[in-house]
């Protein structure tokens, strides 16, 4: 069965993405927002209504989907009529209530605001996020440092931008008597709580562009040239044979002296003759 390069890249495809789920399931040794639940609060953000289900779904129970997109402008939601265009506004984890972006930042309210119903998630740049709270993977994965999941990172224009489920980054700080929550952000000193960030001065430290994203186009590309570079090579080795069998076969055939004598005894002691009986000896 032959198998063209264009039959191949869907599979090929198909492979890799498998390839990458099974690695990213053995990786995730920890359970996803510690086992923990969004925070009940986050369904009034700002005064918005927000799914609660779609939160612990897509919060604690996924790594892959996300909201629907456009989500963040819905009557019901309407997040850039509800934040204040003079300030820069704080998000917070829905699960833990660490820090996690503080935007606009770099930029005018006009621009995240734009770039984000542009995508249809909320967007943020490097300069915006908490970068000691966020996790982002090789494939471009971002959670939290409580194991929140957030989103993707989506490179644009060469810098690295970060498309956010707003209802995993609508929560609030914890109060002190959310011990279980508390005990789990206190656990990773790496982690800066709400008491600890000071806004005024708190500069990122994330890089314009970190090169974690899920390149796949360019990684089926690879493959599917790596397959017909070894297909071709395969082809040339088999034409090279046949070639080298076919003149091979074309020499004239030498037989041993005496095997026409011989062989004349043998068609006379059997009592049969052919045509085509002569047969060359090698």
């Amino acid at each position: 069965m032959k198998i063209s390069v264009a039959q191949a890249t869907p599979l090929l495809a198909s492979f890799a993405a498998l390839s990458t789920m099974v690695c990213s399931a053995a990786a995730d040794n920890q359970q996803q927002c510690h086992g923990l639940d969004p925070q009940p609060d986050l369904v009034n953000f700002l005064g918005a209504t927000l799914d609660y289900e779609v939160a612990d779904r897509i919060c604690c129970h996924n790594h892959r989907f996300a909201e629907y997109k456009g989500y963040l402008a819905a009557p019901e939601v309407d997040l850039f009529g509800r934040l204040d265009p003079d300030v820069e506004t704080i998000f917070y984890d829905s699960v833990c209530g660490i820090p996690l972006f503080i935007a606009p930042r770099g930029r005018t309210f006009e621009e995240f605001k734009e770039e984000s119903l542009h995508h249809g998630w909320p967007s943020f740049r490097p300069e915006e996020i908490v970068s000691e709270n966020v996790i982002i993977h090789d494939d471009g994965r971002m959670e939290s440092r409580c194991l929140t999941h957030l989103g993707h990172n989506l490179p644009y224009g060469g810098v690295d931008r970060y498309c956010i489920d707003l209802v995993c980054i609508a929560g609030a700080p914890l109060s002190p008597e959310e011990d279980e929550k508390v005990e789990v952000i206190t656990e990773d000193e790496s982690v800066i709580t709400s008491n600890e960030l000071d806004a005024d001065t708190y500069v990122s430290s994330a890089e314009e562009f970190s090169g974690k994203y899920n390149d796949w186009q360019r990684k089926v590309v690879i493959s599917v040239v790596s397959v017909a570079s070894v297909v071709v090579a395969g082809m040339a080795v088999y034409c090279g044979m046949r070639a080298w069998n076919k003149k091979r076969g074309q020499q004239p055939a030498t037989e041993p002296k005496g095997a026409d004598s011989n062989r004349e005894d043998e068609e006379n002691s059997s009592g049969t003759h052919s045509s085509d009986g002569m047969k060359s000896v090698e």
